[in-house]
């Protein structure tokens, strides 16, 4: 029977779901372990390939001898290797991130949640971290029976790490040298940029999605009248008169920043999502990051 912690993350019925997904890896790595991915790489899977020409020092055991005796050449068989994958699943846990019906955190430690347990039924190698300084080392997973030290890890992450993106993608870089699939969850509210924090990830040629979380009260705030915008991270406070001109104004202002982003991951190979906060994480998952080509 799940336990609170999971099906607060993720439905059983989801659960069910996920287990006939796989993260889609756009580059080529050499996994570690023996996964359950058919990779690019070529190797000794039960799944046939291509043949090649025989080279002397080749294992004979994967000589086509029926090749052989029509045509009088040594012909080899080659078999997709089946390799594991590193997935990172990277949140953004500062304070801004701690908004909305459910907040954008609540949104992103489900849809880390959902993402590394596809991993972990594929047999990759996964790990979940909150970026800046967690409470608990977050741990590298493999396997299904490790879906229960996701959870707890994810349900011990709380608001209020307010490191730079920039910052936090540093320290996991120098912590994690190896190379994977990266799925960056955040709503990009940062005043330092997101900018360097991808170009990191990139230049350290990663397979990036960035996950862009933002509340429908962000997109179009029900605010009217005289009001003190308070910054949740900095605590830096404006006061403003909410009319229709400058709720016009903001509106412009999201719609240019959301372009702004898209095109600056574009130009660097990176896959930029827009999901809103009070979508179902079953139909983010299985529908609208499908349809991007994060699984399949």
């Amino acid at each position: 029977m799940p336990s609170a912690a999971v099906t607060d993350l993720l439905s059983p019925e989801l659960l069910k779901r996920l287990e006939r997904l796989e993260l889609v890896s756009r580059r080529i790595f050499r996994g570690r372990l023996k996964g359950e991915r058919r990779g690019k790489r070529k190797g000794q899977s039960v799944e046939f390939a291509d043949f090649r020409s025989y080279i002397a020092g080749d294992d004979l055991r994967f000589i086509d001898w029926n090749l052989y005796a029509r045509l009088d050449k040594l012909f080899l068989k080659l078999f997709l290797e089946e390799e594991d994958l590193h997935v990172f699943a990277l949140i953004d846990a500062s304070e801004s991130m701690n908004f909305g019906t459910p907040t954008k955190l609540h949104v992103a430690k489900q849809l880390a949640a959902a993402l590394g347990y596809v991993g972990l039924c594929r047999a990759d190698r996964v790990k979940v971290a909150a970026l800046g300084p967690p409470s608990a080392a977050a741990p590298v997973l493999r396997g299904r029976a490790s879906m229960w030290r996701m959870i707890d890890y994810l349900s011990g992450v709380e608001p209020g790490h307010n490191v730079s993106l920039s910052s936090g993608v540093k320290d996991f870089c120098l912590r994690n040298p190896g190379q994977g699939v990266v799925l960056l969850i955040t709503d990009l509210m940062d005043k330092d940029g997101y900018e360097s924090a991808l170009r990191m990830l990139v230049g350290r040629r990663m397979d990036v999605y960035l996950l862009h979380v933002m509340a429908p009260e962000e997109l179009d705030p029900p605010l009217i009248g005289d009001l003190k915008l308070v910054d949740a991270e900095d605590g830096e406070e404006t006061e403003v008169t909410a009319s229709g001109y400058l709720l016009n104004r903001y509106r412009r202002g999201v719609d240019s920043f959301v372009a702004g982003a898209r095109s600056f991951c574009s130009q660097r190979g990176v896959t930029y999502i827009q999901i809103r906060s009070d979508e179902p994480v079953e139909r983010i998952v299985t529908s609208y990051l499908r349809s991007h080509g994060v699984v399949r």
